[in-house]
């Protein structure tokens, strides 16, 4: 059983699970129960971290798996990219993925917290695990909490600083990119100071993070939790406590009263108590009923705290579902090792829904758990069609800078144009710029055709040159063609400039 010592303070004096009432930080050290939901998790989190390590080195069509280029305002996910313009596709992928978290938190509950945050995977599977090794248990952490800094506090920290550093530079390299990454950390920070800024101040975040806000972040700074009183209903899964099996709870010492006053009753000595026992174990249920003083009803739960010690959030499952659980199970491993110790069968905390914890049927079909599945369906269709008919370069006409036109020495209009154009694809195209059908325009590019790369972007500055009766009140419609060897061919209208007159 978890020593007494260990177990937080009452509910009543503090105001939130980290912290107490006159306003301090309360530390959570809980006790890991290592049973198998425990196992389950571990194998999952080892293998998300692996995942997340590897990503950035992936390539999938010739691009990076994932990659989101803030800077160049280019998103690659598996291999395709997106770009600014692709408003439609974007706004199809975020109502999909959201869709999707709706329907699977309808169904499964809090599951992507517990399973599967970033947040919870390396705080549970890879800084708590370390804390311990270096600091001890729980009661060896609260000694230390008491001494302040020690020598093996500031090894944690430093060991803290290290995996922070790996951590951060991860993370940058789905933004930058695995090259640029290498090149910030083989060259001097003098050389790339703003680089050099932007990984210390992500690691010191990540320090932050693991190190001093820890589970805050989930119960403080993440909204999802908030969330979950409009995406949960009665009949989502959830992990619950069965109070109609658990209630009223009894401590052994309770219990050995009520077996005690049974004891006395079929002695004789209390003949006008009548008396129920159900099993022989020590975590049986005891009723005496009569004038005893000893009379009372327990139920499964013997109020060990074995749940609350565990919690990585501090909070008391018993007391029902809660904006801070994030479902992590850690307290139905603690409580299914009480319930064999004790003689009594698993599951007095499991995982279920609202209505069976009150005794109600279960019911797996109801409308958010049909309309999220056809409205993902149908996003996810949608964006499938978009992408299937997406251009494979993308072509943007925009006027030169400077004059909107020039009036050349021979009497002609001179236009300058800029036109960008984004290779989509994964390897190099030449593109060859040309006016359509207009005999009377000519139509002068330093390079042409213009080579661009796979998954890179040229502009080239190009003039049309018109004479000034080409021209109807300063205005003149072209259509400017772009095309490559591949097959690809599009045109786009543009409005060149003259004199009015």
């Amino acid at each position: 059983m978890p020593p007494t010592a260990l177990l937080p303070e009452p509910a009543a004096e503090r105001v939130l699970p980290t912290l107490n009432q006159d306003g301090t930080r309360r530390w959570l050290r809980p006790t890991p129960s290592r049973g198998r939901f425990f196992r389950r998790r571990r194998g999952l989190a080892w293998g998300l971290i692996v995942l997340f390590a590897l990503i950035p080195y992936l390539r999938m069509s010739g691009k990076p798996l994932i990659l989101l280029d803030v800077v160049r305002r280019q998103f690659t996910l598996f291999g395709t990219t997106f770009l600014p313009t692709d408003t439609v596709l974007l706004m199809l992928l975020l109502v999909g993925i959201f869709l999707a978290i709706f329907w699977l938190t309808a169904v499964y509950g809090r599951v992507w917290c517990g399973w599967a945050c970033p947040q919870t995977v390396y705080m549970e599977f890879l800084y708590r695990p370390i804390e311990r090794l270096i600091e001890g248990g729980p009661r060896a952490q609260s000694d230390l909490d008491r001494r302040g800094w020690t020598l093996r506090r500031l090894v944690k920290h430093a060991v803290f600083v290290g995996l922070s550093l790996f951590l951060a530079h991860t993370f940058l390299a789905y933004f930058v990119g695995v090259e640029e990454l290498r090149r910030w950390v083989t060259r001097s920070p003098v050389e790339h100071p703003a680089a050099f800024l932007v990984m210390a101040t992500t690691t010191a975040l990540m320090f932050l993070d693991f190190g001093w806000f820890r589970e805050q972040v989930c119960m403080v700074a993440c909204p999802y939790g908030r969330l979950q009183s409009v995406l949960l209903d009665r009949r989502s899964l959830i992990v619950g406590y069965d109070a109609q099996r658990g209630e009223p709870r009894g401590t052994y010492r309770d219990r050995r009263a009520s077996r005690d006053e049974l004891a006395a009753t079929r002695a004789g000595d209390s003949p006008g108590a009548r008396v129920m026992v159900t099993g022989d174990s020590p975590g049986a249920r005891v009723m005496v009923v009569g004038d005893s003083p000893g009379a009372g009803a327990f139920g499964d739960c013997i109020d060990c705290g074995a749940c609350v010690v565990t919690c990585p959030t501090g909070i008391d499952i018993r007391q029902g579902l809660q904006m801070e659980c994030i479902h992590c199970t850690q307290c139905m491993d603690a409580c299914d090792a009480v319930m064999d110790r004790i003689g009594r069968p698993p599951g007095l905390i499991r995982y279920s829904s609202k209505d069976q914890l009150q005794g109600g049927p279960r019911r797996i079909l109801r409308p958010r758990v049909v309309v999220y599945p056809l409205l993902v369906l149908l996003v996810w269709g949608a964006l499938g069609v978009a992408l299937a008919h997406r251009s494979p370069a993308e072509i943007t006409v925009l006027r030169g800078l400077g004059s909107p036109f020039t009036l050349l020495p021979s009497g002609e209009v001179s236009n300058q144009l800029r036109v960008k154009i984004v290779n989509r694809g994964s390897e190099e195209r030449h593109y060859r710029i040309h006016l359509a059908e207009d005999a009377i325009l000519r139509l002068v590019a330093p390079a042409n055709p213009l080579p661009v790369g796979g998954g890179k972007s040229a502009t080239a500055t190009v003039f049309v040159i018109a004479p000034r009766s080409a021209f109807v009140h300063g205005q003149r419609d072209i259509r400017l063609h772009v095309e490559d060897e591949g097959g690809f061919g599009t045109a786009t209208p543009y409005r060149l400039m003259g004199p009015s007159e």
